[in-house]
């Protein structure tokens, strides 16, 4: 598949590539493959660049059986270290520097007005890129502009793995990364040396970020919106 990136998408392109995206590139379930219309619906309103990527996994998701689906995501996503969702993970791997970077997450949130609280029988990081995805479409597209832009270079690798790897969530991630800008000279550098190396592997806890809880965002006033993907923001 060729990179075509696309400059400058509208606040309303936005929130309908990060809201797809965010669904797209999560657990497959009933659920998920009951809002796939939707989905398609919001990427036929997108800019060929753009919303075709998101139709292709769409498609993917509703032509594969479910249960293949969730074997195949587990496969890509929970065993192999550069198919990671967790966008602190590329630089930091496993380490106590992993744990400022999740503290950072959280914090940008809390000044955003959303609070991520223990509980959920889907808790995901703060880091999960569906969080900041879901996040950005639906609370703040700068601060979360921000976060992905920040660890480029991790969604970037993310990126390519997948390619590599041929997995059909490969576009999903493709769209997400044509909203963004294009890579610095030094994210060059940090791709190349994270693609030869990987993550880092040393275990040194996480402290002060407590991951023996996970966390799942909560609302600190008013919910977080369901996603309806009607654009806008």
């Amino acid at each position: 598949m060729r990179t075509r990136w696309y400059a400058g998408p509208s606040p309303q392109q936005l929130t309908l590539v990060w809201q797809s995206a965010s669904l797209l590139l999560g657990y497959p379930d009933r659920r998920l493959l009951e809002t796939l219309p939707v989905v398609e619906a919001a990427a036929a309103r997108l800019p060929a660049t753009l919303g075709d990527p998101l139709r292709e996994v769409a498609a993917h998701l509703a032509l594969t059986p479910l249960e293949e689906l969730q074997v195949d995501y587990v496969s890509t996503f929970d065993t192999r270290r550069r198919c990671n969702l967790f966008l602190t993970y590329f630089l930091h791997g496993d380490t106590r520097k992993r744990g400022m970077a999740l503290l950072r997450f959280k914090q940008a949130y809390l000044r955003a007005g959303f609070r991520l609280a223990e509980a959920g029988e889907h808790a995901e990081l703060p880091d999960h890129l569906c969080v900041v995805l879901e996040f950005g479409a639906t609370v703040d597209h700068e601060l979360a502009r921000r976060l992905l832009t920040d660890h480029r270079a991790g969604l970037e690798l993310l990126r390519l793995a997948l390619l590599d790897c041929h997995s059909p969530w490969a576009p999903a991630v493709e769209a997400v990364t044509r909203t963004l800008p294009r890579l610095r000279g030094e994210e060059h550098e940090v791709v190349r040396r994270l693609a030869a190396d990987g993550p880092p592997e040393e275990e040194v806890g996480l402290s002060p970020y407590d991951l023996d809880h996970p966390l799942v965002p909560q609302p600190m006033a008013q919910p977080l919106p369901t996603p309806t993907l009607r654009g806008g923001h």
